[in-house]
């Protein structure tokens, strides 16, 4: 892919540079030409530069500056000026992956994929890859696959001893029956694991977003508390939704909403004391819409705030299989409100409870997400 975008600016260029070469009235190269080359550099999405034989820089992309590939007219990486070097003196593409040091810059090492492709005996076309995000990504991908194959392996290795326990129960009406029972447990929690693995893949889609709506706030909200009521009522938790609800619409995917408000409200419950109360209220500030669940729970310590919000990460392991909590309901609530360009946040204190918020825009009548002058 790199060497065919390569090939084809390539010749855009070479094609521009000799057309102004044979010129009569021109006789040396216009800062306008420079400019227009610099101009098609921009639309490239990676790094890329017009570089002569000596490094010098005669056009380049304004990101090559973002990357510290030139300083002022020269290119710095000297990985890239020696591989800048080789292609011209062999006249043809060359290509090269490697660390790019960035110790001036304060932005740390890069991983680069560069090539170089002279256009004529003086010029070359540079183009620079950055690798480091897609290398990133590949490690999250690998770190996930991990994760999920371990917190799979409880569930199964659980179910896989407690068949074999049943098994040699001989006849033992009463422990057949409390291992069956421990086997439900085990069968429920790999069911939620799978259906919130499921729901996560689902909200992780990049496609855009199906079935997108003007969603009334306090809509979302009675769906989300009419779904966890049965919960609320087993542990004799009070939901409390304040009266001020209606300050407006969302523009979006209403199932994915609703699910993402009844994670936390979800959690709220599992995470509180018998008898208490959790709350949920919303409102309007200015541009955007705030829904907040509050509960009277044990808190988050300041350090475990930061990752809550991280696949397969709790703040308690032992209360998570208590509660048969899968460690990814606050994963697919980031993801829902990143899909709906809203975002999440935690406050917290240790004995005092937690406030989960979801932030959202405001949706405007007749646009997408945006201000809504008057709430309906």
């Amino acid at each position: 892919m790199l060497i065919v975008l390569a090939t084809l600016i390539g010749g855009i260029l070479l094609g521009l540079v000799l057309s102004r070469r044979q010129s009569a009235q021109v006789e040396t190269e216009p800062t306008d030409q420079v400019t227009a080359i610099g101009n098609i550099l921009d639309v490239i999405p990676d790094a890329a530069a017009v570089v002569d034989s000596e490094d010098r820089v005669l056009a380049a992309s304004s990101n090559c500056v973002a990357m510290g590939l030139v300083v002022g007219d020269r290119l710095v990486p000297i990985e890239l000026r020696a591989l800048n070097r080789e292609a011209h003196r062999l006249q043809k593409t060359l290509g090269r992956e490697v660390s790019i040091k960035r110790s001036n810059t304060g932005l740390g090492d890069w991983d680069a994929k560069l090539q170089v492709s002279p256009l004529d005996a003086t010029r070359a076309l540079v183009i620079a890859q950055d690798l480091s995000e897609e290398r990133r990504l590949n490690e999250v991908r690998r770190d996930f696959v991990a994760n999920v194959s371990h917190e799979l392996k409880t569930p199964v290795g659980a179910l896989s001893l407690l068949a074999e326990a049943v098994q040699a129960a001989d006849g033992d009406t009463e422990r057949a029956r409390n291992f069956a029972a421990r086997m439900q447990i085990e069968v429920r929690r790999l069911t939620a694991m799978l259906s919130d693995l499921v729901e996560l893949s689902r909200v992780q889609d990049d496609a855009p977003l199906q079935n997108s709506k003007p969603i009334l706030v306090d809509a979302i909200i009675a769906e989300a508390v009419d779904g966890t009521k049965i919960t609320a009522e087993q542990r004799q938790i009070e939901v409390v939704v304040a009266d001020d609800i209606a300050v407006g619409k969302i523009f979006g995917d209403e199932s994915q909403l609703v699910a993402a408000l009844r994670n936390l409200i979800s959690n709220a419950i599992k995470y509180s004391p018998v008898g208490t109360k959790v709350g949920i209220g919303a409102k309007r500030i200015n541009e955007f819409i705030e829904i907040s669940v509050t509960d009277q729970g044990p808190g988050i310590s300041e350090d475990d705030q930061h990752r809550v919000f991280e696949r397969f990460y709790r703040v308690d392991p032992a209360r998570s299989r208590e509660t048969g909590g899968t460690g990814l309901g606050l994963a697919i609530v980031k993801h829902v409100c990143a899909n709906h360009g809203g975002d999440c946040f935690v406050w917290s204190r240790e004995g005092e409870g937690s406030t989960f918020t979801l932030r959202f825009p405001a949706y405007l009548n007749g646009n997408s997400p945006t201000l809504e002058v008057v709430a309906s």
